[in-house]
């Protein structure tokens, strides 16, 4: 167990950011299935803006990496253009 008073409340900072990333994490993980079990292009191209922009998001903040943000965003995009008009 911590000794110090700056470790006990690095543990703190750490669970209570940890929970808040893994909240974050799993919203873009629902938000990506959503998008990907679209066949409407319109309501999936309004989707995939709203998705890029929490991607970048969770990537500005390290909460996933920048790789990772721009595999998904590309795969998105690659899905939602290939869906009928």
């Amino acid at each position: 167990m911590a000794n110090h008073k700056s470790a006990l409340k690095r543990i703190r900072q750490t669970q209570s950011r940890r929970l808040r990333n893994r909240y974050y994490a799993k919203t873009a993980r629902n938000a990506v299935r959503r998008v990907r079990k679209m066949t409407n292009k319109a309501e999936a191209q309004e989707a995939l803006v709203k998705i890029t922009k929490m991607l970048d998001k969770l990537a500005a903040k390290k909460t996933i990496s920048k790789n990772k943000a721009s595999n998904l965003k590309s795969k998105l995009a690659k899905h939602v253009n290939q869906l009928a008009a």
